[in-house]
């Protein structure tokens, strides 16, 4: 049976993806890592199976790991088919595994005998992951936009998108604003591997001909780290960096970020403790406590704008636009960054 079954290439399975419904046969445990997006988890094993079955595999060979396997799901193989044929489309269903072998052989024949037409990912999610990673490191049209911490450089962005041009906001990938205090308000980030795959995802739907805005960010966006070689081409492009008076900017991050558990704010603060050092943690920290939130982010994004100059200034001085501007407005200062950019978008 497992003979008949299609099987297709990491291009041609994503493509397929775009209209036919896909299972990730893999445990729990590593769909959480990382997946497909738009998959859904129909487990052949979960994490304590898959740990027996594969130390089974290693010490007593293959047979006698089916053996156990089919053992060990027996009683639940009604519920995988059941939920199977709930999400498969016309009895169409792309499935995978790690690598395309056993799991997904097991799950396709199993799908096969309720009448569904399972298509197998040949080489599996890690051959999804070599796809993607490759297609990241491709060069492509990169405008980055830059600026000092307060600039509202997402709004921006978001602005540009109504103006026509192509955007991918990283930080709303990660889950994370990027600073010590990105976090707050956030959801859960993705793993590192996941980030990736929602990257790819995200980009692989934009025009190649026409340039893509990103944000400006260091290689981590919180916990999640970009992969090397696509942060690497990030450096490598153009960057259009916002240069806002403080003063301009305190009213956004005090509005953004006085709404925040004290507790919270606090422990962001440590968490750049070193850098401020002793006093500036001190003074900033009290003044959270007596809510004198001005104070605080003064203190803090005086850090943060020493730290932004410095790394710009490390940045090709030719690929290298800035935009003295002295209004918080997001209509004018993404019109600014249009104009600015005009020798860039053919």
């Amino acid at each position: 049976m497992a003979d008949k079954i299609l099987r297709v290439d990491a291009a041609s399975f994503l493509d397929l993806s775009l209209k036919i419904p896909v299972a990730d046969v893999r445990s729990p445990g590593e769909f959480r890592q990382g997946r497909i997006p738009g998959a859904v988890n129909i487990p052949l094993f979960d994490d304590s199976q898959r740990a027996m079955v594969g130390a089974l595999y290693t010490h007593q060979g293959r047979a006698e790991a089916a053996i156990s396997g089919i053992g060990m799901i027996a009683p639940e193989l009604s519920g995988k088919m059941k939920k199977a044929m709930e999400l498969s489309q016309g009895g169409d269903l792309l499935l995978y595994c790690w690598r395309g072998g056993m799991r997904s052989e097991s799950m396709a024949w199993l799908f096969s005998a309720a009448g569904m037409k399972p298509v197998i990912l040949e080489g599996g999610y890690k051959a999804y992951r070599n796809f993607i990673l490759s297609s990241l490191a491709e060069k492509k049209k990169y405008i980055i936009l830059g600026g000092l911490t307060g600039s509202g450089k997402t709004s921006v962005l978001k602005e540009l998108e109504s103006l026509g041009q192509q955007i991918t906001d990283l930080e709303g990938l990660a889950c994370h604003k990027g600073s010590a205090f990105g976090a707050l308000g956030q959801k859960e980030q993705p793993s590192s591997e996941h980030f990736a795959n929602l990257l790819y995802s995200e980009i692989s739907f934009k025009n190649p001909s026409k340039p893509l805005w990103l944000e400006d960010e260091s290689k981590n966006i919180g916990t999640v780290f970009m992969p090397d070689p696509f942060y690497s081409n990030m450096r490598d492009a153009p960057v259009i960096a916002l240069m806002i008076p403080a003063e301009v900017r305190l009213p956004r991050l005090i509005e953004e970020y006085a709404v925040f558990p004290k507790d919270e704010l606090l422990a962001s603060i440590q968490k750049i403790s070193r850098r401020l050092g002793g006093d500036k943690t001190h003074t900033a920290s009290a003044a959270v406590l007596h809510d004198d939130f001005e104070t605080a982010i003064k203190i803090v994004l005086d850090y943060y704008d020493i730290a932004y100059r410095y790394g710009l200034s490390k940045r090709d001085k030719e690929k290298v636009i800035v935009i003295e501007t002295d209004t918080a407005d997001t209509r004018t200062n993404a019109l600014r960054v249009l104009e600015a950019a005009q020798g860039l978008l053919t």
